[in-house]
């Protein structure tokens, strides 16, 4: 009769597979192993392992052997199985991968599964299988903007600073103003929601007027100070200023966080800065206007309250918007800000590099 090799435990390896056998919490195939071996090392051969586990002498031979080649290791994980052979070439999987980077359809601005497989001879589900393995999905495409301004690092370093370190006993306030919101009313009623339809509305509207937000973000509690009017010269500009002038107390400091628009840097509204020196403005980059906080509270407000909205007149549309400010600040949240200035200029230079040598191409 064969005898099986023979199998020695250390105290620790005896110890740590006796855990194992018992564990609960281990998976069934592991611990299935590890009865294996503790039986194999008391000398029982293969045969009667297989008999008091329920399983083939095979598989135990297995187990034995795999142990004995590498050790608590080999019990782990399961030996790599050839499966069945490739279908697709290689070569083609990488011209998969490669034409849409590389060059477009004749008859399009991007590839799609249908136009790759046809392409490339291969079905459409395949197409897909490959993209999602290499990360490609050329139906997306997403918008940016680099900026050019030549003190974009000392802007950058000045507002993060006010973001992460503000000055004490002082306010920071991002202001910005949101125009051209429109008071669209719908020429049908749409349909609610229900189970097995979502909600409907007519493709097309009628416009009722337009209004302009002008907003400032407290971004120590979250708190807007918030003014509608039906332009956004530099008159209503210096009208929302007066508003934030006899709203905060006067033994605060304001330092104020807005873009480059030419309302901001009117000569009124410098003038009558100067002559209020608790104001203190602080500029964006130019195409960076990213960097205002008060573009994260703009988009909830489009998206939670006007994007599906039916306004029939402007007022109507005024009281939604101050309706809003007035329930965000009934429990405000500040937006945290967690970029730091190093970061973002570092993945600034990598997009100027990237945009140059594309340039240059």
């Amino acid at each position: 009769m064969r005898i099986a090799p023979a199998i020695k435990l250390t105290p620790d390896q005896q110890s740590l597979l006796e855990s194992q056998a018992r564990s609960r919490s281990l998976p069934a195939r592991l611990v299935e192993r590890s009865h294996i071996v503790l039986l194999a090392a008391r000398g029982k051969q293969d045969k009667e392992i297989a008999h008091t586990l329920h399983m083939t002498p095979q598989k135990v031979s297995r187990w034995r052997k795999r142990f004995l080649r590498l050790g608590l290791a080999g019990l782990e994980k399961d030996a790599p199985r050839p499966g069945r052979t490739p279908k697709i070439h290689s070569r083609l999987i990488q011209h998969v991968v490669e034409m849409p980077t590389r060059q477009k359809p004749t008859n399009a601005t991007h590839w799609s599964t249908r136009t790759m497989a046809k392409a490339a001879g291969i079905s459409e589900a395949s197409v897909r299988r490959i993209w999602r393995a290499h990360g490609l999905k050329p139906h997306l495409i997403k918008t940016f903007k680099v900026s050019h301004d030549p003190e974009f690092a000392e802007k950058l370093q000045d507002i993060v600073g006010l973001y992460l370190n503000p000055p004490e006993h002082a306010l920071v306030l991002c202001l910005d103003e949101k125009s051209q919101i429109q008071a669209l009313d719908r020429t049908q009623p749409g349909l609610p929601l229900k189970p097995g339809r979502g909600q409907t509305m007519t493709h097309d509207y009628k416009r009722n007027g337009t209004a302009t937000l002008f907003a400032a973000l407290n971004t120590a509690n979250g708190e807007v100070f918030g003014l509608c009017q039906e332009r956004h010269r530099h008159q209503e500009w210096l009208k929302f200023l007066r508003l934030l002038d006899q709203t905060i107390p006067q033994n605060r400091e304001l330092h104020l966080i807005c873009d480059n628009y030419a309302t901001h840097k009117h000569p009124k509204v410098q003038r009558w800065l100067e002559r209020r020196p608790r104001f203190h403005l602080h500029f964006t980059p130019t195409s960076a206007s990213w960097l205002n906080m008060v573009e994260r509270f703009f988009r909830d407000l489009t998206h939670t309250q006007l994007r599906r909205a039916i306004f029939r007149d402007l007022e109507e549309l005024i009281m939604a918007i101050e309706g809003y400010i007035d329930r965000h600040n009934q429990n405000p949240k500040p937006f945290i800000w967690t970029a730091r200035a190093g970061d973002i200029l570092e993945k600034v230079k990598r997009a100027r590099q990237a945009l140059n040598k594309r340039q240059s191409a």
